[in-house]
Order: C-alpha cells, then structure tokens, then sequence
C-alpha cells in the first residue's frame, strides 16, 4: 500500500545495471498523458524524450492512443471489486477479454522501456493489487512481486497528512497528494495486503519486505531484494545508510522521486507521538486480523 516506504526501494532497483524503473504507471494514462504531470526528470510527460521515444516503440506516438477509452478499460477489469474474479478463475468471457486487452498495454509499454533504457528489468511501483493480479495472467511466474509492508498504524498517519503534489500540472485538480480518514486507510491496509497474500499463494512469485527492516538494515535488507529481483552483481553502496540517486523518469508517485544526489536512510516513527491515540487505537483495532502475520 503506498506510503509503506515502497518509493525509495524502487528507486534504488532503478539504480542496478539492467534494471529501468518507471513509477506507478497505472497513473500514467491520466496523469503522464491527459494532464501532462511532470516527469521524475523534472519535465513535463509530453516535452520528456525518454517517454516519448517510449510512447514511439510501444504505439507508434501517444496520440495514437485513446486516453479515454483506456480509461474505460482500465476501470473495466483494473479495480478491487474485481479480485475475486481476477484471483480464482473468469478465464474466459468479458473480463477476461477486457483483461487481455488491457495487460498488451502494458505488455507494449515495458517492452518498449526495455528497448529505449537497454533494461532486462522494468520496475513498476504501481500499488493497485488488481493491476497486479491482471499481469499475473499475462506473464506468470515472469512476474516478480514484490510486496512492502509497512506498520498499519504509520501507514494511516502518514495518508491523514497534507503533502503538495510539486508534479501536479495547473489543471489537475490535485494540488496535493490524496489522504484517507484512519478507517479508509485501515480498510485499505488490509484489502491490498490480503490480495497481495493471496497472490503469493496462488504462485506468484513475491517478497516480502517490512519497512521497519529495510531502514533498519538497508544494505542487507537491499541485497536480499536486488538478489530477489535477478541481479547477481554487488550490491550499491549503502555506507552508513547512505545511497546515491540519478535522475530518473518515474512518471507517478511520491515527490521524493524528484530527489536527485547522496541521502541518508532513516527511519520515520513520527507517528508514535503525533498520531492521535484514538486514531492509532482505531487503526489497530480494524487490522488486528493481519497485523501478527506481519509482525506488527
């Protein structure tokens, strides 16, 4: 679920030779194509060259592509509502049709990444647990999940906070980054991880990472995900928690993926004094069915 900590680990795959990560694409066909959000690079989706020799390879231009009708399909097959189904069968019919016709999408795009990039590896940070299962029929055990989990508690604090979007474009709407009351976030909390479980015990290959662990151990806990994710070379360098980030072209996401240069790991336990204890007993109280299984 997003605010787990999950950006800076995908910026640090981006980081492994033959590995190309992209940001949450399941938002680029509104925010990189319809409203022009900024890239991780810092410019506008449609002015960036690496997404637009992309969009060339993948559909032969974007605008050859129907944003609205790809937002019709997404929302045919790519939402929870749709798990069950996604999860335990529906090979054939409508949603199997929709899916099929929604994971080429993906399947132009990474191909296209990989080819523009050099890449053996596409990193997507998209959080939709939906998205994933879709993929999970395109591309099997090809498909790698890796599953980051963060303390529910520390979760729902971090989306009651107000954060500017810095790649929001003018007319978005979206000046800041959405947040949830203490109970959507537990809900949600507990949705995504459950799918995602449930993906791991129908084959999908997955990880799992607790949040705590990698700030507590980055270099370790790193090693352990870039060996998970098919690199057999050393490890970054994580000197005293620290890591050195390039420019990338992450096209949704947390503003960190604008961060650029040497910074430090640490860990954020703000939510322990600053999260009210009504909330924070609420929140633990909705994800007591999870919470042991991770630990928490």
């Amino acid at each position: 679920m997003g605010r787990s900590g999950s950006t800076l680990i995908e910026r640090l795959l981006g980081e492994l030779p033959g590995f190309c990560s992209v940001g949450e694409t399941v938002h680029l066909w509104r925010r990189g194509l319809v409203e022009d959000e900024r890239c991780g690079c810092g410019r506008p989706f449609s002015e960036c060259g690496f997404w637009t020799d992309v969009g060339k390879e993948a559909f032969g231009g974007w605008s050859r592509l129907d944003a609205g009708r790809v937002a019709r399909l997404k929302g045919g097959v790519d939402r929870t509502r749709f798990l069950p189904l996604l999860l335990n069968g529906a090979y054939e019919g409508p949603l199997a049709s929709r899916c099929e016709r929604y994971t080429e999408l993906y399947h132009r795009l990474y191909s296209a990444v990989s080819l523009v990039s050099g890449a053996r590896v596409v990193v997507d940070a998209s959080k939709h647990a939906s998205l994933a299962a879709c993929l999970r029929r395109r591309y099997g055990a090809r498909m790698r999940l890796l599953h980051v989990v963060r303390d529910p508690r520390a979760v729902a604090h971090a989306w009651a906070k107000r954060v500017a979007r810095p790649d929001a474009s003018p007319g978005s709407g979206e000046p800041e980054m959405a947040r949830y009351s203490a109970g959507r976030a537990a809900a949600q909390w507990m949705a995504q991880n459950a799918c995602l479980d449930a993906l791991a015990r129908r084959g999908t290959p997955t990880l799992r990472v607790r949040y705590e662990d990698f700030v507590a151990d980055p270099g370790g806990e790193f090693a352990r995900i870039s060996e998970f994710a098919g690199y057999t070379g050393d490890p970054p360098d994580m000197a005293e928690g620290r890591v050195e980030l390039s420019e990338g072209h992450a096209v949704s996401g947390n503003p960190m993926r604008f961060t650029t240069g040497r910074i430090g790991v640490r860990a954020d336990h703000g939510w322990r004094e600053a999260m009210p204890s009504w909330r924070r007993h609420l929140v633990a109280a909705a994800t007591t069915p999870l919470r042991g299984r991770y630990g928490y």
